[in-house]
């Protein structure tokens, strides 16, 4: 029955990335009926208790959602992409979820959670950015079909050049070997950061450096303002990786690494981390006459939003 209620709501949950929460916009009673008419008679009070261990919590109301975007406008959103989602699964097409996690750190300042040892572990009082040995940008590629997770740890800026290298890179080094064939690929993302719907360079990024070199179309999918705690990546990729270190400092990058790479879950997750040493300058400009280059066409639903980007 879990398996069953899982499969209801794979397109309608959301969760944190640090605590691991996770929660849904469907009612109890709303997945009784659904189950109700797949033969499964159970009542909305049993509901909430194999949603509870399943890891899902009762939210109350939090003011972070951007005023604005109207709730009609993030209702028809939420349909593009899951209705995006179930189009790329039945075609066995490939779908990636990304993000950039939080950043760290780099040194023995305290990192949150609780850590079973023997003595407590000392770290610094104060987190000077000026004694840490670096700054980590984890930036994190996460294939949903495979249940499986890149994270690319940066060391200067989290730029749009910095978020398109990780896709290319991700392509390149799982991608395409995992999805032989595959010559359309979607990025589900969230609407601010360096991948965020607005940015040039990252839309000409993508275009030139991954659609036009390996014959790739591209269609993109960003999450409303406010909404970014449904994007995959959050609550099936991030917050099993503070579950992970939480409560240990990040005393250098190959520990930050480490952690990365023994994440798993019983459901499989598999973890990949490499470092990105690579310098990457903000404000980088793109003209009019770099943009006319895209082979971009905007998507009926919410056009500046969802785009698909085609090799030149």
């Amino acid at each position: 029955m879990i398996a069953r209620i899982e499969e209801l709501m794979r397109h309608d949950t959301a969760g944190d990335p640090m605590s691991g929460l996770k929660w849904t916009r469907k009612t109890t009673a709303k997945i009784a009926v659904e189950l109700a008419s797949a033969g499964i008679e159970v009542s909305d009070r049993t509901v909430a208790k194999l949603l509870k261990k399943m890891g899902f919590s009762l939210r109350v109301n939090h003011k972070k959602l951007s005023s604005t975007t109207s709730p009609g406008l993030r209702d028809a959103q939420f349909t593009h992409i899951a209705e995006l989602r179930e189009r790329f699964a039945e075609q066995g097409l490939p779908i990636i979820s990304i993000d950039a996690k939080k950043k760290e750190l780099v040194g023995r300042f305290r990192n949150p959670g609780n850590a079973w040892r023997r003595e407590p572990e000392l770290v610094k009082d104060h987190d000077f950015r000026s004694e840490a040995l670096g700054i980590a940008i984890p930036y994190g590629v996460f294939d949903l079909h495979a249940n499986r997770g890149t994270v690319f740890v940066g060391t200067t800026s989290d730029t749009p050049d910095f978020a398109v290298d990780c896709v290319e890179r991700w392509w390149c080094t799982d991608g395409r070997q995992r999805h032989r064939g595959a010559r359309h690929l979607a990025i589900l993302a969230d609407g601010g950061g360096s991948n965020n719907p607005r940015s040039r360079a990252w839309k000409y990024g993508l275009q030139t450096r991954v659609c036009n070199r390996y014959d790739l179309s591209i269609t993109v999918a960003h999450y409303p303002a406010g909404a970014s705690k449904w994007n995959p990546i959050e609550h099936r990729l991030f917050s099993e990786i503070s579950k992970n270190w939480a409560g240990r400092p990040l005393d250098s990058y190959e520990t930050i690494l480490n952690y990365l790479r023994t994440t798993t879950t019983k459901a499989g997750l598999a973890v990949q981390a490499e470092l990105v040493s690579t310098s990457y300058e903000r404000g980088l400009r793109i003209s009019d006459d770099q943009m006319n280059q895209l082979h971009i066409t905007a998507a009926d639903t919410l056009p500046k939003w969802n785009y698909t980007l085609t090799p030149a």
